[in-house]
């Protein structure tokens, strides 16, 4: 950390001390739980105006915690959005490029960095950037967990599941079963002298829409019912590892931060323009919200955040301090949380496509090797299942523009589509980014500097693709 960046920290930390919302010491770290769900977006919540979605927990936890009105999926699909989580980094950095992919082993994680500092690590529900076999250089353990229940790309019900490499295969809806296992990893450690981090990443309400939540019918003749029912089904559980951690006598210092991985699967209520795979506004724009009730995080603010925050802010919040040996993309919004800071201090950069996805078959991938561990014959050791090709290094040029990246410097977002092709947007004026402003003579010096900073950006990140920042 430079001299600058420390004297910003130690400030934030003594406005936040001074505030309530201090950082923990060290013999009272909060516990942290992570949550995702697959393809929600960002209107398809009651406390964001959705107009019939059934989402009491969703609407409970805005109204007792702290609200991201611009909180941003680090890409429009999956497994990058989680490698960002995992990583504080853009994922094109850790060669998570596109859905299926695995994320490199090199990255030093999250998990990794708060098990050091003492925490006990558990992860559970879709994970889709690694693998789910024992030996495998990619699997939870070696993201830093000690204890996982996980599934590939897995949705809806009767999931194959990898309990630390031993495969499973649980009958019931696999949103309640991921629950299950996340509420006895906490019940199992509340009561011991470590701090807990979990990640929980539901399956649903991704398609194939079959789980169905406990209660009366619900949405029958609505358009997307199946979609929404399971929308609410997550939503109960949620709501019941809300319950579960005040009964545990732990709720008051933990903190819970809930998301989705992209935008939904409806554009109507996506809050922006287009839906899931787009980095227009509905592909990026998802639900956001923290609790702390120690801290009181109460509030709503529409300063942009991004899972890519979500690492150094954890750490600040935790008093944890943060060795990177890596380029990061996030920063610590502790300060906004605060109330402190109305504006964010860096740009955030997007970029899809640059290569295609791989397709992971869950079920397929996971039954193979149950089947194996079941006779006790060897384990498959084919690349998909261990670690496709995180050992490859292929080399982009620096120049490398495929695909579509934007940059965002709050209210202004400029695209580039498809190489030289530029689109500039005020988000504050123009949210469903309708009305380009890039030919507009009077924006030209904000276009040009815009286009500056993201080429320097996509350099960047190509550089890390290439493996640069391992060397």
């Amino acid at each position: 950390m430079n001299r600058l960046n420390g004297l910003t920290a130690l400030a934030t930390t003594l406005y936040l001390f001074c505030c309530g919302i201090s950082f923990a010491a060290n013999s009272d770290k909060p516990n942290i739980i992570l949550v995702m769900a697959d393809d929600q977006g960002w209107g398809d919540t009651g406390y964001n105006g959705h107009p019939f979605v059934n989402t009491p927990a969703l609407d409970t936890m805005a109204k007792d915690g702290f609200v991201f009105d611009r909180f941003y999926a680090a890409a429009p699909v999956c497994s990058p959005t989680r490698a960002s989580v995992m990583t504080g980094r853009t994922p094109i950095r850790t060669k998570v490029t596109n859905h299926g992919r695995y994320m490199r082993p090199h990255e030093q994680t999250i998990a990794e960095t708060l098990k050091s500092a003492g925490y006990v690590t558990g992860m559970f529900g879709k994970v889709h950037l690694g693998s789910g076999q024992p030996d495998s250089p990619c699997n939870p353990s070696g993201m830093g967990f000690d204890e996982w229940v996980i599934g590939l790309n897995f949705f809806d019900n009767d999931p194959y599941l990898s309990r630390k490499g031993k495969i499973e295969h649980p009958k019931g809806k696999g949103s309640v079963i991921l629950m299950d296992e996340a509420i006895a990893f906490l019940k199992s450690h509340k009561d011991r002298d470590r701090p807990i981090f979990s990640v929980v990443w539901f399956p649903s309400p991704h398609d194939l829409h079959e789980e169905v939540p406990e209660g009366p019918s619900l949405y029958d003749g609505k358009p997307h019912a199946g979609y929404y029912r399971e929308i609410t089904l997550l939503d109960q559980q949620l709501g019941r590892l809300r319950r579960e951690i005040r009964e545990m006598g732990i709720a008051d210092n933990t903190i819970v931060w809930y998301c989705s991985d992209n935008g939904g699967l409806v554009e109507e209520t996506s809050g922006g323009r287009e839906k899931k795979g787009s980095i227009y506004e509905g592909g990026l724009r998802v639900p956001g919200i923290i609790e702390w009730p120690a801290r009181k995080l109460r509030g709503r603010t529409s300063v942009p955040v991004s899972t890519f925050d979500i690492y150094p802010t954890i750490l600040a919040m935790a008093g944890v301090q943060l060795h990177a040996p890596h380029p990061l993309d996030g920063i610590d919004v502790s300060d906004i949380i605060a109330g402190y800071v109305t504006e964010r201090k860096k740009p955030m950069g997007f970029w899809h496509m640059i290569q295609d996805g791989q397709a992971t078959w869950s079920d397929r991938i996971q039954k193979a090797i149950m089947e194996k561990q079941q006779a006790g014959a060897p384990l498959p050791h084919d690349p998909p299942r261990m670690c496709k090709d995180v050992d490859e290094f292929p080399q982009f040029p620096e120049q490398t523009v495929t695909g579509h990246a934007a940059w965002t410097d709050w209210p202004w977002k400029l695209h580039r589509i498809n190489g030289n092709s530029f689109e500039l947007y005020n988000l504050a004026d123009d949210p469903m980014e309708k009305t380009d402003l890039s030919k507009g003579p009077q924006h030209s010096l904000r276009r040009e500097r815009m286009k500056k900073e993201l080429n320097a950006w996509m350099r960047s990140v190509v550089r890390s693709l290439n493996g640069k920042d391992y060397q």
